[in-house]
């Protein structure tokens, strides 16, 4: 079965609370800003590749809150590599989402080697994800992101569709700064007046 993505995306931040969420570059910041734009947002704008390592470092300096990276299949493949740290170092607050469209989005629908059979599902399940699947059954990976031990990586295949671009603020230092605050609160202030 096939999923829209701004619906599966916008099921999996529903009732998110004080999840913290990291976007690849492209469609899954837009989608996370069509779910709802949050302060615990952190779309990236021009770090094609990075957002699982991003996820990784979030979680790794906030053991206790929860991190979901949802990102395309296309960064994914970019980042590979990124599936056996993570594996190394078994973050068990981690959940990564790869919103698989077997397309490359932003450089004209060319297909991605997902469409070719790559299971990046198997691929991070021999990195040593405690849960790995490609899924479309959204309320159990609400569940996992939500509760389970991780980490944690599902595959959403969702239709290859253009869609509407529903932009995050476009200033990167902006959504640097209101992340922190929202993550720190009082001392992201004090870190920032030490430098």
């Amino acid at each position: 079965m096939t999923l829209h993505r701004r619906e599966a995306v916008k099921t999996l931040l529903s009732g998110r609370g004080e999840l913290l969420v990291v976007a690849g570059l492209g469609s899954t910041a837009w989608d996370i800003t069509a779910a709802g734009d949050a302060p615990l947002n952190f779309p990236l704008w021009g770090a094609m590749g990075q957002a699982a390592m991003i996820g990784l470092g979030l979680a790794l300096a906030q053991p206790r809150r929860r991190v979901l990276v949802i990102t395309g299949d296309g960064e994914m493949l970019m980042g590979i590599g990124s599936l056996a740290t993570i594996g190394a170092q078994q973050p068990p607050n981690l959940t990564l989402v790869v919103i698989d469209n077997e397309r490359y989005g932003e450089t004209g629908m060319q297909e991605t080697h997902t469409a070719h059979g790559v299971d990046l599902a198997g691929v991070a399940r021999a990195c040593g994800f405690e849960y790995s699947k490609t899924t479309s059954s959204l309320k159990t990976l609400r569940s996992i992101i939500h509760e389970g031990a991780g980490p944690n990586f599902a595959v959403v295949k969702v239709a290859a569709e253009k869609l509407p671009l529903v932009l995050p603020p476009l200033d990167g230092v902006a959504l640097k700064d209101r992340f922190r605050r929202a993550l720190l609160g009082d001392s992201a202030e004090v870190l920032s007046q030490k430098r």
